[in-house]
């Protein structure tokens, strides 16, 4: 039996035969820090992303003068606009800050994409309202989420569970 080397080979007898195994001991090692630092990435970006969503519904409810033009008057009907932004968005995130908190990578790419799509269809509306600023902010918030959760999605190998019987 031999083990070691500078190689990294490990080479052991078995019955006659003898298997050469690389080690990929290193190689494994660089996959969980790429692994870590996706998920951290990750989590930052749709923290973030879910949060700010959160606040701007919240601030539609409470302070909607901040969001609507200046000409604009607030009204009722504004106001339950308001409120069922809120009721997607509120959600959304303490389920995003649940899996953020459990680590529960399946969850993140999934909620962290429909966050993603969530921010390009805000962008969508900006566009229709012909506002570079209410498009540019949420069309970059949804790059970055989308490239975040490919990122985790390449460095983590998600792979169905097998059948044991």
């Amino acid at each position: 039996m031999f083990f070691g080397g500078a190689n990294g080979l490990r080479s052991e007898h078995h019955n006659g035969r003898e298997e050469v195994h690389v080690n990929n001991e290193c190689t494994q090692r660089e996959e969980s820090m790429t692994t870590i630092k996706a998920i951290r990435l990750a989590s930052l970006v749709t923290a973030i992303n879910v949060l700010v969503a959160s606040g701007f519904s919240i601030a539609a409810i409470i302070r909607p003068q901040y969001l609507v033009p200046a000409e604009s008057v607030p009204t009722e009907a504004s106001l339950l606009l308001a409120m069922y932004a809120a009721a997607r968005t509120i959600p959304l995130a303490l389920f995003a800050l649940g899996a953020i908190y459990k680590q529960a990578t399946p969850a993140l790419l999934i909620l962290g994409a429909l966050a993603g799509a969530m921010q390009l269809l805000d962008a969508g509306i900006g566009l229709f309202e012909h506002d570079l600023g209410k498009c540019a902010g949420p069309l970059f918030i949804a790059v970055l989420q989308f490239f975040v959760v490919y990122l985790l999605h390449r460095s983590v190998r998600i792979t169905p569970q097998t059948k044991r019987g």
